[in-house]
């Protein structure tokens, strides 16, 4: 099967991509998880749940300038609407001049004004079906929450879709000129575990969602009006190591990479370790 590469340059005024391991507040993670790019591409192309998008490989590249912390109240549970049509949430009325459903008080994490590099790695057909919803969009684009718009600044396709093609070699070190994410740990056709040979004594971890699942029943969730506080919700996990700007990763054994120049700007892609 064919296989294509696609560049995708977003600018982003505001962002939370939450961190489900925090819980007495919300921390947001510094660059999109695989699973929010997914289903940014998923509601761009109003494939709503496809479960074809998790064969695309993706590599998250760029940063935000800056980070603060907004204070908010928010609603707990599900929301759903009575027989009166009004909005309510634990039996109460969401809004209401008496006594109103409960909201929790927490300080959450938000990141402003980002610049993000996004590669697509996938079959050639949905490669181009992205690329023409990102190129002229028939709605507003988000990645993240629902009011987490993004501006697309340039898509296009990058030559280059087997790692051959822009393969390197890194012996000591890798120089990565953006924030990034690498898989600390891949598994090998022997079913073994191998893990990136960084010599760093010390980097930052995440642990990010790669793929989700809804199901009701054990029957996949196709569109919204499936999802019911039944509906199971399957999400799948992996360790990642997050570089900085201008980040020097120190290898304790060599490393292929691919390298990606675009419009004068080098990204470095390690070809087991940099796709989610």
């Amino acid at each position: 099967m064919k296989k294509k590469i696609l560049y995708v340059e977003v600018f982003q005024p505001f962002a939370q991509y939450r961190n489900p391991f925090t819980f007495y507040y919300a921390q947001s993670y510094p660059l999109p998880p695989k699973s929010t790019v997914i289903g940014m591409l998923q509601n761009a192309t109003e494939r709503y749940y496809d479960a074809e998008f998790w064969k695309l490989r993706i590599s998250v590249h760029g940063g935000f300038e800056s980070v603060f912390w907004n204070y908010q109240q928010l609603i707990k549970d599900y929301v759903e609407v009575d027989s009166n049509l009004r909005v309510i949430n634990q039996g109460k009325p969401l809004y209401n001049d008496g006594i109103k459903s409960q909201r929790t008080p927490v300080h959450q994490q938000e990141l402003f004004n980002g610049h993000l590099y996004l590669f697509i790695k996938g079959p050639e057909r949905l490669v181009d079906e992205i690329h023409s919803a990102l190129k002229n969009p028939q709605k507003i684009i988000s990645l993240g929450r629902s009011e987490d718009v993004i501006f697309v600044r340039d898509v296009k396709e990058v030559c280059g879709a087997t790692e051959a093609e822009n393969k390197k070699t890194a012996k000591k070190s890798l120089w990565l000129t953006y924030p990034t994410y690498i898989r600390k740990e891949i598994l090998c056709d022997s079913n073994e575990k191998r893990e990136f040979p960084i010599k760093n004594q010390k980097y930052p971890v995440y642990s990010i969602p790669v793929f989700v699942k809804f199901h009701n029943n054990g029957v996949p969730v196709k569109n919204k009006a499936e999802i019911t506080k039944t509906t199971e919700r399957e999400v799948r996990f992996e360790t990642v190591i997050y570089t900085g700007f201008d980040y020097i990763v120190k290898l304790s054994q060599s490393v292929d990479y691919e390298e990606f120049v675009i419009d004068g700007e080098s990204f470095k892609i390690p070809c087991e370790y940099g796709w989610l």
